[in-house]
Parts: C-alpha cells; sequence; structure tokens
C-alpha cells in the first residue's frame, strides 16, 4: 500500500523532530511543530483530523526511535476514548489541550494483569469509584487528565477522575521507555462520561491495537536493519558474518514474517481499525517484533547483551508491546470468534 504524498511529509518531519531530539524531550517539538497530537481530533475540538492512517505513521516512527514520548497513552487511547465516548461536552472541555500537546491524558483500563472487560471490578457507587488499575500508560510524570473504565449502576463505564483523588504509583518496567503507573482509588469522585462502556471499550481497543502494531512495525524495521549492517560489517574467519549461508536465511525469515506483519498492520490502519483486521495485526506484529528482536541479540552475538548497545531495548520493548492490550493468543481468540474458526495456541 502507498502512502500519499502528505503522508510521506509527515512522516519525514516526525522522522526528524526524533533524530534531533531524544527522549521525552520530542515531545514538544513533536506536538507544537508537527502537531501530531492533534491527528485523529476533529477541527471543532481544536484537532486537524488525520484519521488512523496518519496515526500509523506517526506510531510507525516512534518505535523506528524507541522514543518514550506518550503519544499512545495520550493521543490514542486517551483521546480516542474521548472521542468514542459521544460526550460533546466532554470532547470540548478536554480535547483542545490533549490535541496541542499542553494537556497529556491516560486512560485507566487493565486490573489483574488482564485486559479483558470480565476482569474489571473497579466500581463506581453514588459517584465514588473504588478499586485498582494496573499498567496504566503515563507520560513522564503524572496524567493531566485521568479516564477510567469502571463499573457503574448500568454496567461498565467510561469516567473521569481528578488525580488528587487518587493515588498514583509509578512501577518498574521491563520497558524503561513507555512509563507504567499504578492507580489506586478509594471513594475517589468520578464523573461518568458514558454508560456504555463496553462499546467505548471494543472501540478503543481496536484503535490501540492498531497504533500498537505500527509501533512495532516500524521498531521491527529498525532492528532489522542495523542487524543487517551489522552483518554486513562484522568480519569473522575472514568473511563477513552475512556471507554465510546460515545467516542468510535467518535474515531472510525475518523479512518474509516482518514483511508480512506490516502488511497486516497497514490493512488495519486503512480498514480505520476493523475489528478482525486489529486483532489480526496485534497478534502478528506482536510475534515478528518479538522474534526481530530475540535474532537480534543473537546476531550482534557479545555487544547485543552490552547495557551500551540497542539490541536490549529493542528486546525489552518487544517483549513488554507483546503483552500490551493482550497477548498475541488473546487476539487470535478475538480474531476466532469473529470469523468462527478454531483458534491456534
Amino acid at each position: 500500500m502507498n502512502f500519499t504524498r502528505e503522508q510521506d511529509e509527515l512522516r519525514s518531519a516526525v522522522r526528524a523532530v526524533l533524530t534531533r531530539h531524544e527522549g521525552a524531550a520530542a515531545w514538544g517539538p513533536l506536538t507544537e511543530a508537527v502537531g501530531a497530537a492533534g491527528l485523529g481530533v476533529p477541527e471543532e475540538y481544536g484537532g486537524y483530523g488525520g484519521g488512523t492512517v496518519k496515526t500509523y505513521v506517526v506510531m510507525e516512527e516512534v518505535g523506528r526511535a524507541l522514543s518514550p514520548v506518550p503519544y499512545l497513552a495520550s493521543t490514542v487511547l486517551t483521546t480516542q476514548a474521548l472521542l468514542a465516548s459521544g460526550n460533546a461536552r466532554a470532547c470540548a472541555e478536554l480535547l483542545p489541550e490533549l490535541a496541542d500537546g499542553t494537556a497529556v491524558g491516560a486512560l485507566a483500563w487493565a486490573e489483574d494483569g488482564s485486559w479483558e472487560p470480565e476482569a474489571m471490578n473497579a466500581r463506581v457507587r453514588a459517584g465514588r469509584l473504588t478499586g485498582v488499575k494496573e499498567h496504566v500508560l503515563t507520560g513522564p510524570g503524572r496524567p493531566d487528565t485521568l479516564l477510567v473504565l469502571a463499573r457503574g449502576e448500568g454496567g461498565l463505564g467510561l469516567f473521569q477522575v481528578d488525580f488528587p483523588e487518587a493515588e498514583f504509583t509509578p512501577v518498574p518496567t521491563m520497558d524503561q521507555t513507555r512509563p507504567q503507573a499504578r492507580v489506586t482509588f478509594d471513594g475517589s469522585p468520578a464523573k461518568i462520561l458514558a454508560a456504555d462502556g463496553e462499546r467505548v471499550l471494543s472501540r478503543v481497543r481496536d484503535l490501540a491495537c492498531t497504533a500498537l502494531a505500527a509501533e512495532q512495525t516500524g521498531a521491527a524495521t529498525r532492528a532489522l536493519a542495523d542487524t543487517i549492517q551489522y552483518a554486513k560489517d562484522r568480519v569473522q574467519f575472514g568473511r563477513p558474518i552475512g556471507s554465510f549461508q546460515a545467516v542468510k536465511h535467518r535474515i531472510a525469515d525475518l523479512h518474509v514474517q516482518l514483511e508480512a506483519a506490516r502488511s497486516l498492520a497497514l490493512a488495519a490502519a486503512h480498514s480505520n481499525a476493523a475489528p478482525h483486521l486489529a486483532a489480526a495485526a496485534k497478534a502478528a506484529c506482536s510475534q515478528a517484533y518479538e522474534h526481530v528482536a530475540g535474532e537480534m541479540i543473537q546476531l550482534h552475538g557479545g555487544i547485543g547483551i552490552t547495557w551500551e548497545h540497542e539490541a536490549h531495548r529493542h528486546l525489552k520493548r518487544a517483549h513488554s508491546g507483546g503483552h500490551l492490550f493482550g497477548a498475541p493468543s488473546a487476539h487470535r481468540r478475538r480474531l476466532a470468534d469473529r470469523l468462527d474458526l478454531t483458534p491456534v495456541a
């Protein structure tokens, strides 16, 4: 699938910002100069529109740079949860600052290590929220806007909670470039934004999986390119190791798996995150990136396990990202259910 000229220019702009500004320092230029946080937000709420394909472009570049910017947490999860809620008042109040990057949002979703709705036990009674949320993706500090999926009187709903009313605890993670937190609520005042939380969650999960698949594709592409270059440069027994047939075959297998995964990720983005394609992309891209990252370590040899080399960062992001929003097996089950098939473990 080809990208438009506008999408190619967006890619160049995002790559330039992420190259010039390392780490969290890229968030300001990315949102101010490029307007990346406003992609996918309608103009009436201060955004630029753009849809899932432009989000794909940005996320692919974020993955390529292994950037810690809170694009997935704020621009994808929080912003899209607000839009999916259909609450015009909340959108008008919260989206403009999220769209221009002056505010960073978070969506509290998972509980007890699970991303499935049946695992959610956080409850709102008489406007007060009690419960614990885990794996809350955040920025470098406390988010400015906190949305929570919890059970209300009518079932699962989407709520807004002010942070002073919640206990926010950063947690150590394998991937240190993607901050996470544990958030505890003990009678925190909660304002309902949408009563049909199952619908909101379904839409947000599909968009999140599509965006994460794009990030994994970008990261895996960079990891494979670096590995190929190393195989050309590293000389052993008087020859570049890339000239050995065994190494050629391993790299060829990685290329085939990655291209197949990329096709699914692009299909999901171009379909506006259709549920079956989002599930397929998440499963395929998670596994492809883990395979590429693992082989990157192996083919780099001793240098691949040093703290100074990026190989270990790819392995950590691949492993942690594979479990975000559900493991590949969970998404294969989702896909099998939609297509009335028997899933393969």
